[in-house]
């Protein structure tokens, strides 16, 4: 039986470098197979949005006739909460699923053994979080056609290829929250509680079910410079003007930029402690 020495391990995934894409697809082709294998669940998980949806949908039957003004260009609450919760699930891989991903990993050992291989915290940081995030997107896709075609949310004046553009960087962006939030549970026992927290602030205090204009004063400069609020404007403006959801992008974007890199190094330095204080196995 070989064995791996402490050196070898740290050298395996210390480096911060550009991630080889073979390593990423490996990861995320990996989580597939995991989930496909729990076919029902699969089906539960787009069974429980599409009842959420529903759920808004006779909601915004007792704010009939309300004034849409506040609703960043939706023609009605439901279409402004149909794109809240779309959109929440996408946040919910970003920090709930990839989290919970990162501790199942723990708890079995097998992020011990990712990281004696030859895999950067690059690799394993977008590694893990690739497959949560790909099916929340198709997810939200889904949900967002269902609102539209199905429960009449109205999608005439939608600039579709604005629509896919915003979504694409809500993922990107949303990749640096997700990778960080994996570095504080893979440090941080029950560091769920924290992933739940941060979760729930980011869809509430983003604007998912509520705009933010009604937030108390001190809280709303907070709520304006959330990735999340970034994401939640583009997408209704792409959705329910047909513009106006450049300057979103380009906002989830420059966020991108810095939040990626830090993610991954703090994933790295998480790695260096757990590894320290002997937790890449821990229950």
């Amino acid at each position: 039986m070989t064995t791996t020495s402490p050196t070898a391990t740290r050298r395996s995934a210390s480096t911060v470098r550009v991630a080889r894409p073979t390593v990423v697809r490996a990861l995320v082709r990996r989580d597939y197979l995991v989930g496909r294998s729990y076919r029902l669940a699969f089906l539960l998980d787009l069974l429980f949005g599409i009842v959420s949806l529903t759920i808004y949908f006779f909601i915004s039957k007792t704010f009939s006739g309300v004034s849409t003004a506040n609703l960043g260009g939706a023609p009605s609450y439901f279409a402004f909460a149909a794109v809240g919760v779309a959109l929440a699930l996408v946040v919910q891989a970003a920090s709930v699923r990839v989290a919970q991903r990162i501790r199942e990993e723990q708890l079995t050992g097998a992020i011990e053994i990712l990281i004696a291989q030859p895999v950067t915290s690059t690799e394993l940081g977008l590694g893990l979080a690739g497959f949560h995030f790909l099916f929340a997107v198709v997810r939200a896709i889904v949900y967002i056609l269902v609102a539209g075609f199905l429960l009449h949310a109205d999608l005439g004046s939608a600039d579709w290829l604005g629509f896919v553009v915003v979504m694409a960087a809500t993922a990107v962006a949303m990749s640096g929250v997700g990778i960080t939030l994996a570095a504080v549970v893979l440090v941080v026992r029950r560091g769920e509680l924290i992933v739940a927290f941060a979760t729930l602030g980011l869809t509430l205090l983003g604007g998912a079910y509520f705009p933010i204009s009604v937030l108390p004063d001190w809280i709303e400069p907070l709520a304006k410079i959330l990735p999340t609020t970034f994401a939640f404007n583009g997408v209704r403006s792409a959705l329910y003007s047909g513009n106006d959801w450049a300057i979103p992008t380009l906002e989830l974007l420059a966020f991108a930029v810095v939040a990626l890199p830090a993610s991954i190094a703090l994933l790295h330095a998480a790695i260096g402690i757990a590894r320290d204080r002997g937790l890449l196995s821990t229950p």
